[in-house]
């Protein structure tokens, strides 16, 4: 059994960043590939990111593409969603999912899943 818990969301302008973070508890973290979803009003839960259980492979979705980083730190249990340049269209409640053998990692199969933390882009 996984529990993460999600921080970091918050209100923002455009242009502006956030870091997110999810801490997740249990022994065997490395062994879990990790995910970043979002979903808005009205819509439906959307890949965002997700990273390898060692870290060094990473993939973002078209729409935050060279303005979110994903990456993890094993060693502290967290992965964390660096967002640049932020727009109104990435306001959604951001959840954090780790599977310890999910394939697709852009679908949403992941055995657990956190709260989620709101992320409010202004214009």
């Amino acid at each position: 059994q996984v529990q993460l818990i999600e921080s970091g969301g918050g209100l923002v302008q455009a242009g502006g960043s956030l870091r997110l973070s999810c801490a997740a508890s249990g022994r065997t973290f490395s062994s879990y590939t990790m995910g970043w979803f979002r979903q808005a009003p009205g819509k439906e839960r959307e890949f965002v990111a997700a990273i390898g259980r060692s870290g060094v492979n990473t993939y973002c979705a078209d729409p935050v593409k060279g303005r979110f980083t994903m990456s993890r730190d094993n060693a502290k249990n967290t992965v964390y969603l660096r967002m640049d340049s932020l727009r109104p269209e990435d306001t959604a409640v951001y959840y954090c999912a780790a599977d310890p053998k999910i394939s697709s990692y852009y679908t949403r199969a992941y055995d657990y899943w956190g709260q989620g933390t709101q992320v409010t882009v202004s214009s």
